[in-house]
């Protein structure tokens, strides 16, 4: 099966009435260089006929209350968001097949994902929206939409909350149902001292090549039975991320490890510890609140790290154990990065959002998409039927958590952290029976 997207027209879409203007100040964790790169996915919708236009026109209206989208980052010198009402960049495509034909994306084709993505011209230099929009049509009045958002302007939540405004307003609703909220100044602000760019490092890749894109599922069944080993063995509950982390990061180890042979294998991946990492929604711990409407980033990263070989010879409790204990953690560390980012007390404190000076293939990122909202969007159709996160790291192995495609049931993993060599074990060793 080949498949041939065409282009039928592409060009900004800006706000239909006129905006305010100036530029609005970012908070420090917006301007994380590491946060500057664009999230991209794919939403699936088995019906949707003329979306574009649909889309397109409910776009220039949510843009007048979501008005920072439509500008752009500059830095004088602190970055900063620029109210140009400039619009984004919107591409209007089709193809000549229906998605049943391409399984509604429930594939691993990263050619067929591109395709669907919106990219910018290339003859425009320093061309660069905060947000990209494709709405490709098929045959069977499905669409997908491709996008591709800054993550300096919204974290996952604040990125849902947009596209459900811009479904809200596809339907005819003239106002959000969640006005939208900047209200940076809550958090705090960047200071010259923190915008110090590091160049990118050079891509990872494992032993034999690149990161192995895989979708793995796990059925209800399956999930039960590892929570209620966990309750019957602590008295606990645990969280369905808690316990497929945990046994996502145990697998990959001993994947990684069971199957090394070579030099280049014995000194990326068995190195003397590995690290879990992940971001935790911290709306919840800001005093005094933040408003509901709040769409930027208000993250605080987590990570668990601990020698490989005690990793690879712990059960699945005992993980599971390490990531409630570091989550457990998270008031108090989030709230004294508050307190000492705030008064700029830096003294022997370790800022928790510093590049770790050793980044390597030894640590791996975990999301979960699940929660965030992007399944409810509606923009007159119904909700997507499939969501299909698109790697935005070249360099950290990661799994991104979400659900298989509707109507199926479960979690889904789509994963890029071990390469071909490795990817028929840690399939094996993550679906062997709990």
């Amino acid at each position: 099966m080949v498949l041939l997207v065409s282009k039928l027209g592409e060009g900004m879409v800006v706000p239909c009435e006129e905006t305010p203007s100036g530029n609005l100040s970012l908070s420090l964790i917006d301007a994380l260089p590491a946060l500057r790169a664009k999230v991209r996915s794919l939403h699936v919708f088995r019906h949707g006929p003329n979306a574009a236009t649909t889309i397109r026109s409910a776009l220039s209206k949510a843009l007048v209350h979501y008005y920072p989208l439509a500008g752009r980052l500059v830095e004088s010198p602190l970055l900063q968001l620029a109210c140009t009402g400039e619009g984004v960049w919107f591409v209007e495509a089709s193809s000549q097949c229906n998605l049943e034909a391409i399984d509604y994306l429930d594939n691993e084709i990263l050619e067929w994902r591109l395709q669907l993505l919106p990219q910018p011209p290339h003859e425009k230099d320093g061309f660069d929206p905060l947000v990209l929009v494709q709405v490709t049509q098929f045959t069977c009045r499905g669409f997908v939409m491709g996008l591709a958002f800054s993550h300096c302007l919204c974290d996952g939540m604040g990125a849902a909350q947009f596209l459900n405004a811009l479904g809200e307003s596809a339907r005819g609703l003239q106002f959000p149902t969640i006005p939208p909220a900047w209200c940076r100044e809550a958090l705090p602000a960047p200071l010259l001292t923190d915008m110090t760019v590091q160049p990118p490092p050079p891509p990872i890749e494992g032993p034999e090549g690149p990161m192995e894109l895989a979708n793995i599922d796990f059925s209800p069944e399956f999930i039960a039975i590892l929570k209620r080993q966990f309750l019957e063995l602590t008295g606990k509950p645990c969280s369905t991320f808690e316990a497929l982390a945990a046994r996502a990061w145990r697998c990959r180890a001993q994947a990684v490890t069971q199957n090394n042979s070579s030099a280049t294998a014995n000194k990326n991946l068995n190195g003397e510890n590995t690290t879990l990492f992940f971001f935790s929604n911290t709306r919840r711990l800001v005093d005094p609140p933040l408003p509901t409407g709040f769409y930027g980033n208000c993250i605080f990263p987590v990570t668990i790290s601990l020698p490989l070989e005690r990793l690879k010879c712990a059960n699945q409790v005992e993980t599971v154990k390490l990531i409630q204990e570091a989550k457990a953690k998270l008031p108090n560390q989030f709230t004294e990065w508050m307190a000492r980012t705030k008064r700029h007390d830096d003294d022997g404190y370790v800022d928790p959002f510093a590049p770790s000076p050793d980044l390597s293939s030894d640590m791996l990122f975990a999301g979960e998409w699940g929660r965030l909202g992007f399944g409810e969007v509606d923009y007159g159709w119904g909700p997507p039927v499939h969501l299909v996160p698109v790697n935005y790291s070249s360099t950290t192995p990661l799994f991104i958590m979400g659900f298989p495609p509707s109507p199926r049931k479960g979690v889904r993993l789509v994963t890029w952290c071990v390469d071909r060599s490795h990817l028929s074990t840690f399939r094996q060793l993550l679906m062997d029976q709990p």
